[in-house]
């Protein structure tokens, strides 16, 4: 329960500012290169971070510690980012406080996934069920934001979110002691550098490689998706992509079910399947301008995202020693939220421009992304082979 507390909390802030993010920036009077820099932020945070906190939670502070330390500090930032906002200050006010706000922040979800992996006695049937609580905080902020505060394009979801990041905090005192378990003090295992030698592992490298090609079409959900809906006439966005949260606690809730009883590389195909669906539904809600096919790609985004990441994060978490626990999901953050999101982020702004901003066509702006996403499954439908680690029994 306290695990499911701290991970209810820890989706519940960016519920409430994430899903509405691009339309909060516009509704500033910025214009679309705004909406790209802050969006910027998220991959180049998750490049910084993430890798070398891993490391410092496996070798010198207590994970619960450090996260509560870094809730705490990410909230003030946060509040002084969306304040600069709602006063109508200079973007690069914003931009500056969000960016320590996302560098300061970034590890807050590997670090709280490394507790929960130490002390689940089976995470690989346990971990989805705890996890799906933070897609029901997601929700829950979704809602409020949306419904209760009217918030869907206004500075108070980040101020709720600055408040849930304060909770968060206060939650980590009923968190497990989580002791590192490293010893080293050389600058290289302190730097988070040491997780690069799992890429040794053929089958670690094709999963993390699979994971930060499938991450790049996917940064497209949140920069891009509320916009569209927006422009097709929904005015509640933020409520409307909740409907994927919905969907990925379904599947969460089934996951641990599945890992028992199919191969991994079976779910990780259903969910690069489901991927390609989900730009499908895109296309045609464009083309035909109906919302419809929006929601539905919209409500099987949970599946996609579970059945590849969450499945993947139990498989990596299997794979190494205890002691490297941190930095593999500090790797993981880095190729996925960093190398991948930022290549995703760059591509998007390009394909933006040339097909919604220059001639407002949705229609092949999601086809390219569907065109990718076949692409990066059939690569991986062929390269990654788990022959030798099935699912577990």
């Amino acid at each position: 329960m306290r695990l499911c507390a701290i991970f209810f909390m820890l989706g519940m802030g960016p519920g409430f500012w994430l899903p509405g993010l691009t339309n909060i920036i516009k509704q500033a009077g910025w214009g679309n290169d705004w909406v790209a820099l802050v969006f910027f932020i998220f991959p180049i945070a998750s490049m910084i971070s993430p890798l070398c906190s891993g490391a410092i939670a496996d070798q010198k502070i207590a994970a619960q510690k450090l996260v509560a330390w870094v809730s705490v500090i990410s909230a003030i930032t946060m509040v002084a980012a969306f304040y600069c906002l709602e006063k109508g200050l200079h973007p690069w006010y914003f931009v500056s406080f969000f960016f320590l706000t996302t560098v300061i922040g970034a590890p807050l979800w590997n670090l709280v996934i490394t507790i929960a992996m130490t002390h689940l006695p089976r995470p690989e049937a346990q971990f989805a069920q705890v996890r799906l609580w933070c897609t029901v905080g997601w929700i829950l902020g979704g809602w409020i934001a949306s419904l209760v505060l009217r918030a869907d394009a206004s500075p108070m979801a980040g101020y709720a979110g600055a408040v849930c990041r304060i909770i968060l905090a206060f939650s980590l005192l009923m968190a497990p002691h989580t002791p590192p378990r490293g010893v080293s003090s050389h600058w290289r295992s302190l730097l988070g550098f040491d997780a690069f030698r799992l890429l040794k592992d053929k089958n670690l490298r094709v999963l993390l490689i699979g994971s930060a090609a499938l991450t790049m079409p996917i940064t497209s959900f949140y920069m891009h998706t509320p916009e569209h809906l927006r422009a097709l006439g929904d005015m509640r966005s933020t409520f409307t992509m909740s409907f994927g949260q919905w969907s990925e606690v379904a599947a969460m809730a089934v996951t641990g079910w599945l890992m028992l009883r199919y191969r991994l590389k079976t779910l990780l195909q259903v969910g690069l399947a489901f991927s390609v669906l989900r730009f499908v539904f895109f296309s045609l809600g464009s083309w035909q301008d109906s919302l419809g096919w929006m929601w539905t790609g919209i409500a099987i985004h949970g599946i996609c995202y579970t059945l590849f990441f969450i499945t993947g994060q139990i498989y990596m978490d299997q794979r190494v020693e205890p002691s490297m626990r941190g930095q593999m999901q500090g790797l993981l953050g880095l190729v996925t939220n960093g190398v991948g999101a930022l290549l995703g982020t760059v591509g998007l702004k390009i394909l933006h421009r040339y097909t919604v901003e220059s001639r407002g066509d949705w229609t092949s702006y999601w086809l390219v992304l569907t065109a990718i996403t076949v692409i990066c499954t059939v690569w991986f439908v062929r390269v990654f082979d788990d022959k030798k680690t099935p699912a577990v029994e």
